[in-house]
């Protein structure tokens, strides 16, 4: 018997959902560390979804009456490692800079391959523990992105 094809082809990612327990940090952190923007609201559900690019990460607020079905049957259960974020070309100091300006600790600085190429990477995590890789563009051999001279990693 030989194995069927799914009726689709794979587009990229659309969403991630994160649940957190305090919206307005939550919100507040995604805008101002990532620069994301509220989308769709769901005030019922206790869910903002936030644009990063042409996807979203969706905030699930556990404290909301709406969000029960997305309480973890085990308290601080992990249900994702990480996600990646692409990020158009960075200055490494620039980001360093950034993100310590906001109090966000660099757990990692990587340079590896990704579904857009070799490139550099941060990884951090939210106020709520979700670790985030942000990278950036694919480098090619010659040190540019575009024409833009990037970092090579440490």
């Amino acid at each position: 018997m030989s194995k069927s094809k799914p009726p689709f082809t794979l587009a990229g990612l659309d969403h991630v959902v994160f649940i957190v327990d305090d919206m307005a940090k939550a919100v507040s952190w995604y805008e101002d560390v990532l620069g994301a923007v509220i989308g769709y609201t769901y005030p019922q559900l206790g869910m903002e979804q936030m644009w990063v690019g042409t996807e979203l990460i969706v905030l699930w607020d556990i404290t909301n009456p709406g969000a029960k079905d997305a309480i973890p049957p085990v308290k601080g259960g992990r249900n994702v490692d990480h996600v990646c974020i692409a990020l158009s070309p960075f200055d490494k100091q620039a980001m360093r800079d950034h993100l310590a300006a906001h109090g966000v600790e660099i757990e990692r600085e990587a340079f590896h391959g990704g579904a857009r190429g070799m490139g550099n990477s941060f990884y951090v995590r939210d106020p709520f523990g979700n670790k985030l890789e942000l990278k950036g563009p694919a480098v090619y051999p010659d040190g540019t992105v575009s024409g833009v001279e990037v970092w090579q990693g440490e």
